[in-house]
């Protein structure tokens, strides 16, 4: 049921083309002009078919010489060269076309427009030339009733087209310059927005992946290639060598409709894909090769055409391929794809059965249309699709911000229940503990029964009760450490040193040790839990009075460096092993030095308070000369 829904969008876009190709074949179409028409060299005009809307377009009537015919009747775009359907025969070289201009009204200012003559041309009236150059020619001249013989002299020796082509326009000034500036709108249009089309990906291509890189490049392609109407306007010397570009422009786009339509359809395509894609880019290379042997090579030029009517077809069967791949397995843009290949496909066969019998006005070849409308149409699927991903990625965030929270509840729970457990554990053991250090000193008191091997159990049993209240110490410190939950405030740098000098050089002169104190030159600010900092420094600080003897020192000092804040507490005592250093931060870590009154916990609780604020803490020491711990912190902005 699927399937057959999705094949209502593509067949309703090939009726909508066939009804428009239908009017632009009678509306917009040099060969459906009413008459006059050319016959046998002469064309006859009268007053009222220069005032018409529409020009007088000099299809029929002209008389072709060159190197192998004189004078012979043709009309033009007939041959799309001069090898004439002649294999064998050059397709380039000189060419003259002539017709006789007889005109029966008033005197008027007219203008004949030769479009896109990618052959060096003269185009001369009576015998005066009138014009030259490449690309598009143009002459302007009073036509009297009388006869006037109009001649266009040719010459090419590379590229696809030689001759004269396109159909000459015929009207006065404004009829042609109206017809201009049409076709010139009209291109500027199908050249820019494929471009703004393909600016917009630039912000998908995060979010869209590959599908909106080959959308992307779709575009540039299909701009490169309406580009050749300005190239012809504006730069006539690089027309006989845009062809290159132009055909590359063309083989690039229909890769890039086979690529997205691979991309769009899903990850089922991808085995096919890599079987078709080496053809997809092999063939175009033997084009282009085929392109540059045209000069040279007669044959060059038909082979040329038929091998691009084949790759034209090949991309055109791979594209409807991975898009009913794409209906069997229900990718969302599935429906756009295939819907693009209809309108690739109209193209194609537009392009195929109307050649030589159809030529635009003022707008664009029906293969050129079908290039737009699917530049239109996966556009509007890119967007789409960006919709639906932004939508898809609201109801992602939604969700994960969602089960962030909850995580975060359950965390937060998680981590008050074990700081609740904690703290009841140290308050319970507390009793036992101590207890058992009463019962240890009861029974050495006594001395009833207290034999060596009972001495040496007691030893075993104290030692285990110091280590356990020793852990229960860090306990309580952790928990009161946990219990911490104030905001951080901005504290002064000079007040904060201010305090700690106050709290311990008192107690620093007790134990006859030096206490200094070396604030920064200027004032700077911390944003800290303040409770938090004052277990720091007691840490620190009791660390290097347990470690310093008598008349040593204790220096506090502070500056700012680099926009940071730094701080060092450095003491001259008995200095850390260097096979301590690397642990001195874990926990329960205890020296040897700190074997009898250490809990392990200080530096621990130290690292956790300076990495909680940003900042990293590192040590210097040496046996026997000091230690010296610096902290580096962010400075908050003053």
């Amino acid at each position: 049921m699927k399937q057959q829904k999705a094949l209502w969008q593509p067949l309703a876009a090939l009726a909508v083309l066939a009804v428009f190709f239908t009017l632009l074949f009678y509306k917009d179409n040099k060969y459906q002009t009413p008459p006059p028409y050319g016959k046998s060299g002469m064309i006859t005009l009268e007053g009222q078919d220069l005032e018409r809307t529409k020009p007088v377009f000099l299809i029929d009537g002209w008389l072709l010489t060159d190197g192998r015919v004189k004078d012979k009747p043709t009309y033009i775009g007939e041959f799309s060269n001069l090898q004439r359907g002649d294999l064998s025969a050059p397709p380039h070289g000189g060419a003259c076309y002539q017709m006789t201009l007889r005109y029966d009204g008033t005197p008027r200012i007219v203008s004949v427009d030769f479009p896109q003559l990618a052959s060096e041309y003269k185009i001369s009236l009576d015998g005066k030339r009138l014009a030259e150059g490449m690309g598009n020619g143009r002459i302007t001249f009073l036509m009297a009733p009388g006869e006037y013989v109009l001649s266009v002299e040719t010459w090419s020796e590379l590229g696809y087209y030689s001759g004269m082509y396109f159909p000459p326009a015929l009207g006065c000034e404004e009829t042609i310059r109206r017809m201009d500036s049409v076709r010139s709108f009209a291109y500027a249009l199908a050249f820019l927005l494929p471009l703004a089309l393909a600016g917009f990906t630039l912000f998908l291509w995060r979010t869209g992946g590959g599908l909106s890189r080959w959308f992307g490049l779709l575009c540039c392609c299909y701009a490169l290639y309406m580009s050749r109407y300005f190239v012809l306007l504006f730069s006539p010397a690089a027309a006989q060598y845009w062809f290159l570009v132009q055909n590359g422009a063309l083989y690039g786009l229909c890769f890039c409709v086979v690529q997205t339509t691979v991309l769009a359809s899903g990850a089922g395509c991808k085995k096919a894909w890599r079987w078709m894609r080496p053809a997809l880019l092999l063939l175009p290379l033997l084009l282009l090769a085929l392109c540059l042997c045209i000069p040279v090579i007669p044959w060059a030029v038909f082979a040329h055409g038929r091998l691009t009517d084949v790759y034209y077809i090949f991309t055109f069967c791979g594209s409807v391929f991975f898009a009913l791949q794409g209906i069997t397995a229900q990718s969302r843009e599935s429906r756009y794809t295939l819907t693009g290949c209809a309108v690739f496909g109209a193209g194609l066969f537009t392009n195929l059965v109307f050649s030589n019998r159809f030529e635009p006005i003022r707008f664009f070849w029906q293969f050129e249309w079908c290039g737009l409308l699917l530049v239109l149409w996966f556009g509007a699927m890119m967007v789409l699709r960006s919709r639906r991903i932004l939508r898809e990625n609201d109801v992602l965030t939604n969700h994960l911000e969602e089960q962030v929270r909850k995580r975060t509840e359950e965390v937060t729970l998680l981590l008050n229940e074990r700081k609740a457990f904690f703290s009841d554990m140290a308050h319970d053991l507390k009793a036992p503990v101590f207890a058992t250090q009463s019962f240890i000193h009861a029974i050495r008191k006594s001395g009833v029964g207290v034999d060596r091997e009972l001495q040496r159990y007691l030893d075993q049993a104290e030692a285990r009760q110091q280590e356990m209240a020793r852990r229960l110490q860090g306990l309580s410190a952790l928990n009161a450490l946990d219990k911490i939950e104030g905001e951080r405030i901005r504290v002064s740098l000079w007040e904060m040193l201010s305090e700690v000098y106050e709290s311990y050089h008192g107690e620093a002169e007790v134990r006859s040790v030096y206490f200094f104190m070396e604030p920064p030159k200027q004032d700077a600010f911390l944003t800290v839990q303040p409770e938090k900092m004052d277990i720091l420094f007691e840490n620190l600080i009791y660390n290097a009075l347990r470690a310093t003897p008598a008349n040593g020192s204790i220096t506090v000092s502070a500056w700012v460096e680099g926009g940071k804040i730094c701080m060092s507490v450095e003491e001259t005592g008995c200095g850390i092993p260097g096979e301590e250093l690397p642990h001195i931060f874990r926990r329960f870590y205890v020296g040897e030095n700190n074997r009898e009154n250490g809990t392990g916990l200080g530096l621990y609780i130290v690292h956790g308070i300076v990495a909680e604020l940003g900042g990293t803490i590192s040590v210097w020491s040496t046996v026997g000369k000091g230690t010296k711990f610096i902290m580096e912190f962010p400075e908050h902005p003053s």
